[in-house]
């Protein structure tokens, strides 16, 4: 009832303001046709006033990115991230230039050739240099910036595996299950028709390659050695997303993608350089993906080779699990 009377009453003020404007209409009629004069010192306030405005809107530009841009887009903690960072700093750079020259004598202009009585204005058809100029140099700089922008993503998304270490992140509401290839370097077959008991995963017993496959809830990486991690989902859309080292994938259900990269810091490096001796990194969901979307995520260590080999000669590999 609250809510019919609200919408009735905001319907009953659209309708007076109607009215209310149509009032406003009619008297003008009725009045006449009035010649607004406007002085040039009206105009003299409005454009100085513009340019207050304007150059106080460029200085909070600049004060904003002294405060917050390191917030932008950190530093990355793997090997790609660093190619996306110049690529970033590239374009981000290219446009702050353009925009503290263009800004200011925008507003600067629009003082100096305020309304005045006595000005006339240049009345120019054509002016084949200028549009030379403004249509090339905007050209040549938009291409360099694709053709580089290109590269960049060639070389992120299609890197060379050969010597990749091979894992699978799976995807299911609300949490996430790792497993590793194993000494092979090759991850079993899977098949959601096979998902049943402990084998939550649907990996197929009988394919020799899943024997030694290592299923863990938490995310273990050598440092400096490439990893192609490959993502499933058994439910919904989902988004593997590691922010600290610039990986984002989506997880589709009867589907494989992949992303493969190198993590250069380790979780004991970063807490030195973050000064927080809690900080670890963390593969997050980066689509709503339901109503404990907010919770899923698992724990990310990347370590040295000697600590990783540890941690891998504890856990069980996929046969043993089976065996219990």
């Amino acid at each position: 009832m609250e809510n019919l009377l609200t919408i009735l009453i905001s319907l009953l003020a659209i309708i007076a303001l109607v009215q209310l404007v149509r009032i406003f209409e009619l008297a003008t009629k009725l009045k006449g046709q009035q010649e607004i004069e406007i002085s040039d010192k009206e105009n003299h306030y409005n454009g100085l006033a513009l340019l207050i405005v304007g150059f106080g809107f460029v200085l909070f530009v600049a004060y904003s990115f002294k405060l917050w841009g390191h917030l932008i887009l950190p530093e990355s903690a793997s090997l790609h991230g660093i190619q996306i960072k110049l690529l970033w700093d590239t374009t981000m750079y290219l446009i702050l230039f353009v925009f503290f020259i263009t800004q200011p004598l925008l507003f600067w202009f629009s003082y100096k050739y305020r309304g005045k009585k006595n000005n006339k204005a240049l009345y120019q058809t054509h002016n084949n240099k200028l549009e030379i100029i403004w249509t090339s140099i905007p050209a040549v700089v938009l291409t360099a910036l694709v053709v580089f922008g290109l590269k960049t993503w060639n070389n992120v998304m299609v890197p060379d595996t050969s010597n990749a270490m091979v894992m699978e992140v799976y995807a299911m509401q609300f949490n996430w299950t790792a497993r590793y290839s194993g000494e092979d370097n090759k991850l079993g077959d899977a098949n959601y028709t096979l998902i049943g008991g402990i084998n939550t995963l649907g990996v197929d017993i009988n394919d020799s390659a899943s024997s030694d496959d290592i299923i863990t809830r938490e995310i273990h990486l050598p440092v400096d050695e490439q990893v192609l991690m490959k993502f499933r989902s058994q439910d919904v859309i989902h988004s593997a997303y590691m922010p600290h080292l610039g990986v984002q994938m989506n997880c589709v259900p009867g589907m494989s993608t992949q992303f493969a990269f190198t993590p250069i810091k380790t979780t004991s490096e970063m807490r030195k350089e973050l000064k927080n001796e809690e900080f670890d990194y963390v593969l997050l969901c980066n689509k709503i993906c339901g109503s404990a979307h907010y919770n899923m995520q698992i724990k990310v260590i990347i370590e040295t080779k000697q600590e990783y080999l540890e941690w891998m000669s504890q856990q069980d590999n996929f046969n043993t699990l089976i065996s219990r």
